[in-house]
């Protein structure tokens, strides 16, 4: 996981740090949706993938 995190500050810092500006202007009910819907899909593709 960490290895596809670290890509995008990789290859292009700069869109990294307008997305991160862009993410701290969320309200918290948009990050925990955010976080919501990133468990819903992990843990959709583990099943699929270990089914």
């Amino acid at each position: 996981m960490l290895v596809l995190e670290g890509l995008l500050p990789f290859l292009s810092p700069p869109q990294w740090r307008a997305l991160f500006a862009q993410a701290a202007k969320l309200t918290d009910g948009q990050l925990r949706f955010l976080g919501l819907t990133a468990l819903v899909v992990g843990c959709a593709v583990l099943l699929i993938a270990f089914d």
